[in-house]
Formats: C-alpha cells, sequence, structure tokens
C-alpha cells in the first residue's frame, strides 16, 4: 500500500501479471533445424557455384578488359567481294608540253582557253638555236658543192683515163705494125737485127703501156663511185643536222595537240626558260576517265577489262578498267576506269565520284566481319564463350573489304576477336574482363 503525502490516505491496487502469462509447448524437431537446413543449402550451391567458375576459367593464362577487344559473330548469307572507292576525274589525255629550246616565251593563250588542235600557245624566241640553224645550212650548202664537184671530177678522171687507154691501144697497134716492117726487111736485109730488136722492145713497151691504161680505166668507175658516195653521205648527214635543227626552231612556236582546254601555265609571259622547262598543260575534256586508289592488298585482284560502276550526280554509268598502275605508293595502286559509253554531261576536271568494282559475288558462305585477326593470329581465332576467349585453329578463304570468308574451324552464331590479339600474347585462354 502506497500513502500519498498531503491527502488522505486512500488504498491503491495494483495489476497483476495474470493476463500476460501463458503456457509454451515445445517445437517440433523439423522446425528448430529449418534454419540450418536452409543456410546449409545456400551454402552448398554457393560452392557448387565456386567450383563451376573455377573449372570455367581452369586453364586461362591471363586477363583482358573486355572493352578493349572487339567481337563479331559468325554468320551465313550472301559474300559479296568487291572494291568501293572514292574516284576522281581525270583527262585520259593531258599533255604537258615542253619547252624545246632555252629562250623568252611569249604566252599566247591563258589557264582556262578552250583551243582547237594546232591552236598557238606560246613562242619562244631562242636566237642561238636560229644563229646554229643558218650556220649548218651555210655547211649543208658547202656539202652539196663538194658532192656536185666531186662528180665532175669522176666524169673528168674518167675520161681522161678512157683517152689514156685509146692512146695505149693505138700505140701498141702501131708498134705491132713497125715489128712486123722491120722483120720483113731484116728478111731483105734491109734492116740490121738490131734495128729489129728495137722494134720488138718498142712492142712490148706499148703492151705494157695498153694493159696499164686498161687497168686504170676499168677501175676508175668503182674508185669514182667510192668518192661521190662519200661526198654524198656526208651532204645527206648534214641535210639531217638541218632538218632536225628546223624542226626544233618550228617547235619554239608551241602549238596544242589536242583539242581541249588549256590547264595549268606553269611559266609567266616573257619569261626565261631552259630547256626541257614545263610550259603548260592541254585537257582533252573529250576522254575522261575516273582514277581510283586501292589498298596494296587488292591490287593482284584488278586487272584491265573488269567491269565496274560509277556513281555521281544522282546517275550510275557503266565502266570499264583501262589500267592498272604496276607502281605502290603508300601502300596503295592507282587505277583508272573507263566509260563504257560516251563521256557524261556535265562531268568537271577532277570531280569526285563513287567506284564500285565487282570481284565476286557468292551465295551461303559463312563469313564474319573483317580485322586484323586475319594477319596477326596466323590461322588462328579467338572464339567467345562467356567471359573466356579460346584460341581455336580456323581456315579463312577471300575477303572483302567488310567480310572474311570462313572454310572451317567456326560455326554460325559463334562470337571470335576480330580486333588485333596482341594483349593476349598467344595465350590459349584468356578471361575478357569487365
Amino acid at each position: 500500500m502506497i500513502r500519498r503525502i498531503g491527502k488522505p490516505s486512500e488504498p491503491v491496487s495494483l495489476r497483476g501479471t495474470e493476463g500476460q502469462d501463458r503456457l509454451l509447448e515445445p517445437q517440433p524437431l523439423w522446425r528448430r533445424h529449418g534454419t540450418l537446413g536452409i543456410a546449409g543449402g545456400v551454402l552448398l550451391l554457393v560452392l557448387i557455384g565456386f567450383v563451376l567458375l573455377l573449372h570455367h576459367y581452369s586453364g586461362t593464362q591471363g586477363s583482358v578488359d573486355r572493352s578493349r577487344v572487339s567481337i563479331a559473330t559468325v554468320e551465313r548469307g550472301s559474300f559479296t567481294r568487291d572494291i568501293t572507292a572514292d574516284g576522281q576525274v581525270v583527262a585520259a589525255v593531258s599533255p604537258t608540253l615542253y619547252a624545246a629550246a632555252a629562250g623568252t616565251v611569249t604566252l599566247k593563250v591563258h589557264a582556262g582557253d578552250v583551243v582547237t588542235k594546232s591552236t598557238l600557245l606560246i613562242s619562244i624566241d631562242s636566237p642561238d638555236l636560229k644563229a646554229r640553224l643558218s650556220q649548218e645550212q651555210a655547211t649543208l650548202e658547202s656539202a652539196r658543192n663538194d658532192w656536185q664537184r666531186a662528180q665532175r671530177d669522176a666524169d673528168q678522171k674518167l675520161l681522161q683515163l678512157k683517152m689514156a687507154f685509146e692512146q695505149a691501144r693505138v700505140d701498141q697497134d702501131t708498134a705491132q705494125r713497125e715489128l712486123e716492117r722491120s722483120r720483113k726487111a731484116y728478111e731483105l736485109g734491109a734492116y740490121s737485127e738490131l734495128q729489129a730488136l728495137r722494134a720488138q722492145d718498142a712492142l712490148e713497151k706499148s703492151q705494157f703501156a695498153f694493159n696499164q691504161a686498161k687497168q686504170n680505166y676499168e677501175a676508175q668507175p668503182q674508185q669514182n663511185r667510192f668518192d661521190i658516195a662519200s661526198k654524198q653521205a656526208l651532204a645527206e648527214r648534214q641535210q639531217l643536222l638541218v632538218e632536225d635543227l628546223k624542226r626544233q626552231v618550228d617547235a619554239l612556236d608551241v602549238r596544242s595537240p589536242v583539242d581541249g582546254q588549256v590547264g595549268q601555265v606553269q611559266v609567266a609571259d616573257r619569261a626565261s626558260v631552259a630547256k626541257d622547262a614545263p610550259l603548260l598543260t592541254v585537257v582533252d575534256l573529250s576522254a575522261l576517265e575516273v582514277e581510283i586508289r586501292v589498298p596494296e592488298s587488292f591490287a593482284h585482284d584488278i586487272g584491265p577489262g573488269m567491269a565496274g560502276d560509277i556513281q555521281g550526280n544522282g546517275h550510275h554509268w557503266a565502266a570499264t578498267v583501262s589500267g592498272v598502275s604496276p607502281e605502290v605508293v603508300a601502300g596503295q595502286v592507282t587505277a583508272r576506269l573507263r566509260f563504257a559509253g560516251d563521256k557524261p554531261a556535265g562531268l568537271r576536271q577532277s570531280q569526285h565520284l563513287q567506284v564500285q568494282i565487282l570481284l565476286d559475288r557468292r551465295e551461303n558462305v559463312l563469313m564474319v566481319d573483317r580485322g586484323p585477326f586475319m594477319d596477326q593470329d596466323g590461322g588462328f581465332a579467338y572464339v567467345v564463350k562467356g567471359n573466356v576467349a579460346e584460341r581455336r585453329p580456323v581456315s579463312l578463304g577471300a575477303a572483302s573489304l567488310s567480310k572474311v570468308e570462313i572454310l572451317g574451324g567456326l560455326a554460325v552464331g559463334e562470337q571470335i576477336v576480330i580486333s588485333g590479339t596482341d594483349a593476349f600474347k598467344g595465350a590459349e585462354r584468356v578471361v575478357l574482363s569487365h
């Protein structure tokens, strides 16, 4: 009992705990061990997952960030092998004209002027060349005179030898008759033996002179031909030299070789130029081609005569490969395409067009996106399964700009690493981390 101070004391009753008490019954065995069972099951699943994870990653020899590699899926479909490049319109004929000799130029046209064949473009004043031509023309005239003089001398020599030959024959006949008279006179006793012998000696001398004159006369025509031919050759040689100088002098007037348009003018009016210096370019706009540059790896696949397609200005034009350069520059090869029909209207020099050259088209081909793995891994590819890339031998076929043919080692739907795999360092299994 508690009494309150200052007030009359009243009895206070406190509530008991009879209503809060209840009888507890013992729990069943399965309920008392259920929590432990659940915890054990969870632990078992974790252990199984860890074992599977260890089995999955067993044999891996490194880890590479997945964001550093490119992965593509193997697919089956239409395989088109073509070359697509940005082409530039160029003139099939665009000769550059050069100075035939050193001198001072006088421009007759300007860049962009339309010209026809043989139109005078530039005139070159070359005093040295013209003076040399005059000198050589004088030498030619002298050579011709020598040739003509040799002909006259040959005729005169032949005439003189003919006269000597005839005179020797007359002398021989005279000596023969004199010998006959001397013999008859000796037989009659009118001549002495000494006189008869002198007549015999005179005949022998006349015969020797006759034979010599005959040989000289018969040999002279051949000697005359040699002398005349020598003089003639000198004159003809000089004639060729003069003709070449005339050609050079005529070339001082530079004329257009084609119908077209004046391109780049590389000299100024009244400027002095050296021999063989470039002067200007004439563009033949009636014959246009499209020039492209393709990677060196495709150069052996392109050849003259292959069909192509040119696109530009909303049009398509059929074309034919006209030539492929044998020279490789900066890993690329230059090729030219010629329009199959007439030159399209509206095209301009250096205009850019899209060019496609179809090399091959096949259906139902197993293929994957093209990538550096083709050259780096040497017949192997890394097949991605989950977070592991496994090295596997594969056989590759033809390649296009975007796809590469799979001949063996892969199946549809499999994923492979197509980017460079230098970071894999040739490992058989690599983990691709996130």
